[in-house]
């Protein structure tokens, strides 16, 4: 999401090439026949592709990633990218706005190493997975989350998302309890309830996400830069834990994600998931950096951990939004020791 500041709108296959053999047809009273060039052809061909055949085949049945049906948009299936590594007790990872599953690359290797089963998806409209023209709400995005569990049957399921991904998981709990569930970590959040109203005067004004939606109409591109930008705090003490590298390859990530889905997005950060929050009975922590100039900490982290009876709540100094990248290791290590 970009910045949100109460002050002002400021098919799969093998990459292996695989080329004919190249046969001459002789002419007559050369010592073969037209018959037997293509018959030595269609062997030699036979005998290229079985190994590859073979290969691919055994790819597609050790491959950890698939993908599950969440739903129908008119003649498509609407399916859900998802990725399942290692054993142990299962932690699901819940992506950001407007990334991907891959973006828990750094947290992923180390829940392995600490002996847990890892699941990360791509929600509905990102990544890998379906981008339909409709279903961006929190209702479905819990929904889908609901047929994830469901369909992979995971029950002491710990859920850990970041920024939008804590949404999901705030939702799901709204919507389907905690019978499943064995802890949850909100990591930059978004709850509990982000645009002002008569009830909710710390809330941002609601010009602030229009103004988002009317930037990523003109130019998406352009404004996904600059969001990515005050995602690593750039400037800040975060922006020099950040290479350009590491922008561009998320940029990379974001544009290819739904111009639908990534617009329609922004109407569900404003959600409100005050009433949510109270059934949450699980132990839950909080992550929260006190640079995040896309979800500012009082707005946010800072209310939301006093609606949580016994939550572990972290604060980091100079943190960015992009703290699971920018403190890594940090995060790790209290990942790893909560969800043991």
């Amino acid at each position: 999401m970009p910045t949100l500041r109460r002050s002002a709108p400021t098919s799969h296959g093998s990459n292996a090439r695989t080329d004919a053999p190249s046969v001459r047809l002789s002419a007559p009273g050369s010592g073969i026949s037209r018959r037997d060039a293509l018959a030595l052809a269609a062997a030699g061909l036979a005998s290229q592709l079985l190994p590859a055949v073979s290969f691919a085949k055994t790819k597609l049945e050790t491959n950890p990633m698939s993908y599950i049906k969440v739903g129908h948009e008119n003649s498509q299936p609407i399916e859900i990218y998802y990725e399942d590594h290692g054993s142990g007790s299962p932690v699901v990872l819940i992506h950001g706005w407007p990334l991907n599953g891959d973006a828990w690359e750094k947290q992923t290797a180390a829940l392995l190493a600490a002996g847990h089963r890892v699941i990360t998806y791509d929600r509905r409209g990102f990544g890998r997975s379906s981008k339909p023209g409709a279903g961006y709400n929190y209702d479905t995005f819990a929904a889908d989350l609901h047929i994830l569990l469901s369909t992979l049957d995971l029950t002491g399921v710990s859920l850990v998302g970041h920024s939008m991904g804590t949404g999901e998981i705030t939702r799901y709990i709204g919507k389907y309890g905690t019978a499943r569930l064995h802890k949850a970590v909100l990591i930059g959040t978004l709850g509990p309830y982000l645009v002002k109203a008569p009830d909710n005067p710390e809330g941002i004004d609601a010009s602030v996400f229009s103004g988002i939606q009317a930037g990523l109409k003109a130019d998406r591109p352009a404004t996904i830069m600059e969001f990515l930008k005050n995602f690593y705090s750039v400037g800040g003490a975060d922006g020099k834990l950040v290479s350009e590298r590491v922008i561009e390859a998320k940029w990379v990530d974001a544009i290819g994600a739904s111009p639908i889905g990534t617009v329609a997005c922004v109407d569900a950060w404003i959600e409100d998931f005050r009433k949510d929050i109270v059934r949450n009975d699980l132990p839950t922590m909080i992550i929260h950096g006190d640079d995040d100039r896309i979800l500012p900490i009082d707005v946010t982290a800072r209310r939301q951990a006093k609606l949580i009876k016994g939550v572990k709540f972290i604060e980091i100094k100079g943190g960015s939004h992009g703290i699971p990248w920018t403190h890594a290791e940090e995060i790790n290590n209290d990942l790893v020791k909560f969800l043991s």
